[in-house]
């Protein structure tokens, strides 16, 4: 039989590359040096949390290196007193998305550290901290550790879900009908968009089926407390309603206008409240007219507590959306904002002749939106 040699060769030649290429393409952690140095805040100190929103703590350490010098990514790891950080009570990132070498941490982040670690609200008790460097996937956890003495704030324990109710509601004293309170980001804060009947009780709970606990809000209308009291307004309206477990306070602002608004003409229609968050304007003529042409660009203008808001796009600037429905549509706040065009919606057919619009703020909905229907 007559061998090829050079075909052989080749074949050899093409295994040995193909094994290279498998080892060349093995994945190899890199490696990172652990923080040998915490610099601040310093041992034991004693903070008394603040329930401002402004309110930090800022926390700094050494620099930890790569094996190939790399950026690391840092993590600040809390503890209880007895705990060895095998299973951290809280873990924040750094800031700048990990990589730097401090981290701002609020007073209401620390204050919810607290709760979790144990501590009882207004109480003081003591964190352990230290910080974990990282690379790839594993972490390398510093041998210094610190103590924080933190004094948490006189707030309460937030249920994992609320609910309005009582014969000052839209949804009467029948508990199955309470309203959906919307739970915000962290845990600790709800609100909603509702109706409320003068001198007719209203109260919160955590349940539509079995109440374990009630919440009224106090005789000074911007703190509550644990308790099936009960409370009233002074004035029928619609109310826009934020708790604040970490605080123990509560805002209730008359909402007492919301219009639709289209920018160059400046004109306004005002809308209609119809229940359960949910306003409504029926058979309007958008005005489209301009120097230039057309534009039909509009937002919304509503007046909460006095103050009138912008209700716009995400967008500073938009392109007409293809559908009546969806994220195009998600309504933002802008409290600040005068500006006669920015962040504003396009309409999604300039040659409507007429339409109804619908603005929800409904609890029940991940996001607060509008719909043009025609």
């Amino acid at each position: 039989m007559k061998i090829n040699i050079s075909s052989i060769a080749f074949f050899i030649l093409l295994l040995a590359a193909a094994a290279g290429c498998k080892k060349d393409n093995k994945f190899k952690e890199v490696t990172v040096t652990e923080v040998s140095t915490l610099y601040s805040p310093d041992d034991g100190r004693n903070i008394v949390l603040q329930s401002a929103g402004s309110a930090s703590l800022y926390f700094e350490w050494e620099k930890a290196v790569a094996e190939d010098n790399g950026v690391v990514y840092y993590d600040v790891l809390f503890d209880k007193p007895d705990g060895d950080f095998s299973h951290p009570v809280f873990v924040v990132a750094a800031d700048n998305n990990g990589t730097s070498t401090g981290a701002s941490i609020t007073h209401k982040i620390l204050n919810n550290i607290g709760k979790l670690a144990g501590i009882a609200s207004a109480e003081e008790g003591k964190l352990k901290w230290t910080i974990a460097s990282s690379r790839g996937l594993s972490q390398v956890i510093s041998q210094k550790v610190r103590t924080i003495n933190i004094t948490r704030t006189n707030g309460i324990d937030a249920p994992d879900v609320l609910f309005l109710t009582g014969e000052g509601t839209e949804g009467g004293t029948t508990l199955t009908q309470a309203l959906t309170m919307k739970a915000l980001p962290g845990g600790n804060e709800f609100e909603i968009y509702t109706k409320l009947i003068a001198g007719k009780k209203y109260a919160f709970v955590d349940s539509k089926t079995n109440v374990f606990r009630t919440f009224s809000v106090n005789a000074n209308g911007t703190s509550f407390k644990e308790s099936t009291d009960g409370a009233t307004v002074a004035k029928d309206g619609i109310y826009k309603i934020k708790m604040d477990f970490s605080t123990s306070s509560i805002t209730i602002s008359e909402i007492t206008k919301l219009d639709f608004f289209m920018c160059t003409p400046q004109k306004r229609e005002t809308l209609t409240y119809q229940g359960k968050g949910v306003w409504r304007v029926n058979d309007i003529v958008p005005d489209f007219t301009a120097s230039w042409g057309s534009d039909d660009r509009y937002f919304f203008w509503i007046t909460i507590g006095g103050t009138e808001q912008k209700l716009g796009s995400s967008n500073k600037d938009n392109q007409p959306p293809t559908t009546t429905t969806g994220s195009f549509f998600y309504l933002n706040f802008y409290a600040t904002d005068k500006n006669q065009w920015d962040y504003s919606f396009k309409f999604p057919n300039r040659s409507v002749k007429k339409c109804s619009i619908t603005v929800s703020f409904s609890s029940d909905a991940t996001n607060y939106s509008h719909e043009i229907i025609y």
